[in-house]
């Protein structure tokens, strides 16, 4: 057998032993949206890895199946662990749920809605609850102003 051919199969292997992705150690708190994102995310992480597993090219490339089945193992995971969690809708208070408009020290106003960590997409306006911006919006109402990454932020409108 040539080395060559050792090599290839090592590297195989390896591809093939994926490690797990990695589950944040906070709660895993989200939206209605988001658990709707979680559940889409599952099924489409179950249809891979039935497709991986059926495919005739396991044998050639079993990192199909490796990455497959960790995105099964990783969706099940945060579909198991998923608290659905809805605002209180207390009037202008800042909490999980809500979207937030906030103006920035440099005058800046900025709209974001605080959601769980799979659904954050700020590019979308929508950052994670365990973000510096959130946590430090977090309980905070219309009027008040917190310093976040040395600049100072105030709320302006809560919905």
């Amino acid at each position: 057998m040539s080395v060559a051919f050792t090599r290839e199969e090592d590297h195989e292997a390896r591809a093939a032993d994926l490690p797990d992705r990695p589950i944040s150690p906070h709660p895993n708190l989200v939206t209605a949206s988001g658990l709707a994102q979680i559940d889409a995310a599952l099924a489409e992480a179950k249809a891979a890895y039935a497709a991986a597993k059926t495919s005739d090219a396991v044998a050639a490339d079993r990192t199909a199946l490796a990455r497959a089945t960790r995105d099964l193992r990783y969706w099940s995971a945060r579909r198991g662990g998923a608290q659905l969690t809805e605002p209180a809708l207390e009037a202008g208070l800042v909490q999980f749920g809500r979207t937030v408009r906030l103006e920035r020290e440099d005058g800046r106003i900025q709209t974001f809605r605080i959601v769980g960590e799979d659904e954050a997409d700020p590019a979308r306006g929508l950052i994670s609850y365990v973000s510096p911006l959130a946590q430090a919006l977090l309980g905070k109402s219309v009027g008040e102003g917190v310093t976040v990454a040395g600049g100072e932020v105030e709320v302006l409108e809560v919905v």
